[in-house]
């Protein structure tokens, strides 16, 4: 399973998708195991974490990214920066 990094995308994408409308998340620095029921599509506000899937590798996630994050992937988390992103489970 990969993790889909879109860096900087285009305001256009953004708005395609309608992320200003979604709910935003926020966490400190923190190192924590994570699965995903279903997909995830995020966009990266603030901060910096990489992403390790448990059958993968790490993904650096920065601030301006478009993220998604498959349905069925365990993974770790390594917060380095405190995130606050806007999020949407599909």
């Amino acid at each position: 399973m990969q993790i889909e990094v879109i860096q900087n995308p285009a305001e256009a994408i953004i708005e395609q998708h309608g992320c200003h409308s979604w709910p935003i998340w926020e966490k400190e620095i923190s190192n924590f195991s994570w699965f995903y029921d279903s997909t995830e599509v995020c966009l990266i506000l603030e901060g910096e974490v990489t992403v390790t899937p448990d059958d993968g590798k790490a993904v650096k996630i920065v601030a301006g990214d478009l993220v998604t994050f498959p349905a069925g992937m365990a993974c770790t988390w390594d917060i380095t920066s405190p995130i606050r992103k806007h999020y949407k489970f599909l």
